[in-house]
């Protein structure tokens, strides 16, 4: 009982920490996410007060996603870079077991990461995907908070890289970043991956190898072919070497255009709303299935099922059968 009691009353001594830039505290406060502990409603309502004093807008998130071998940490580590050069505090949440964050890659990654890993205005942190087939963790949302909270300027996530499903990016980020590269068949797998659906800007790295041209044609024509409202944004093209830094600069120049736009716009807002109702619904629809675990044995669905088998109910009688027992 006494530990728990000195755990209820370290969380707003741990968000005050995280918001003054404590990276120790905010490393644990993004433990106590992925762990779904029992502080987690204590410790989302401190965020929820620091993120609301925020007079800057808050963090801009960015997601960036792209077949695995496109070289999406490698982009990562310079972008880092680049934005630290603009004076902005970063954060990385790396959901992805092949990345050097992660410390699953090779030692010439882990290497090249030092020069960040030891910044105290750069916040980096893995998190298992955990089968998630959006390629994102399940807590990511709640991460992002922490990260909000810790004064991040930028956020960084890479995702996992599994395809078709990597679009789930789209929901949670400000701006999604989209890497491609020659080589690889990228055009034609983007347009069956849903990607182009999603992107708002397209990086084509790897750009001095022979084909990062055409990739850029291909590109501009099955871009040029979508849909798109008066007004609304056209995604950029960008090439870049992320490996020597080559492009790095326009990259995050097209990043803050996009950012811009979605201000003015006023697509800014209607992005975090969409975000923010999904995450409610997530959160909601998760304890809505816990309730019903703790108050029904799984017989209760087994006999409902078999009544929708045999005719005598049909699976709309039967899930209504099920919540209103989930009220008493």
């Amino acid at each position: 009982m006494s530990t728990r009691r000195r755990s209820t009353a370290d969380v707003p001594g741990l968000v005050e920490k995280a918001r003054a830039g404590d990276a120790r505290s905010v490393a644990r406060l993004i433990s106590l996410v992925e762990d779904a502990s029992p502080l987690l409603r204590e410790v989302m309502a401190g965020l929820g007060k620091a993120a609301a004093e925020r007079t800057d807008g808050g963090a801009h998130i960015v997601g960036i996603t792209g077949s695995p071998g496109v070289g999406k940490s490698t982009s990562t580590n310079a972008l880092v870079g680049a934005l630290r050069k603009q004076g902005k505090r970063v954060g990385v949440l790396a959901v992805d077991p092949s990345s050097p964050f992660s410390g699953g890659a090779l030692l010439g990654d882990r290497i090249r990461m030092q020069d960040h890993a030891l910044d105290p205005e750069v916040y980096i942190r893995s998190m298992a995907s955990r089968g998630h087939l959006g390629g994102l963790s399940w807590a990511a949302p709640q991460a992002l908070r922490v990260l909000d909270a810790a004064g991040c300027d930028v956020i960084l996530v890479e995702t996992v890289g599994v395809g078709q499903s990597e679009v789930e990016i789209a929901s949670m980020a400000d701006t999604t970043l989209v890497l491609l590269a020659p080589g690889m068949g990228d055009g034609i797998q983007a347009a069956k991956a849903g990607i182009l659906e999603i992107g708002d800007v397209y990086v084509i790295n790897k750009a001095d190898r022979d084909g990062a041209d055409q990739v850029r044609r291909e590109l501009r024509s099955m871009l040029s072919l979508a849909e798109r409202p008066e007004g609304a944004w056209k995604p950029e093209i960008v090439k870049t070497v992320a490996m020597t830094g080559e492009g790095v600069d326009d990259v995050i120049a097209a990043l803050d255009a996009h950012l811009a736009h979605l201000r003015s716009s006023g697509q800014l807002e209607a992005r975090r709303l969409r975000r923010a109702r999904e995450e409610i619904e997530a959160i909601a629809v998760t304890s809505l299935r816990e309730r019903w675990g703790d108050v029904h044995a799984r017989t209760e669905l087994d006999d409902l099922a078999e009544q929708v088998v045999a005719g005598r109910t049909d699976p709309y009688a039967a899930a209504d059968e099920l919540l209103a027992g989930i009220g008493d």
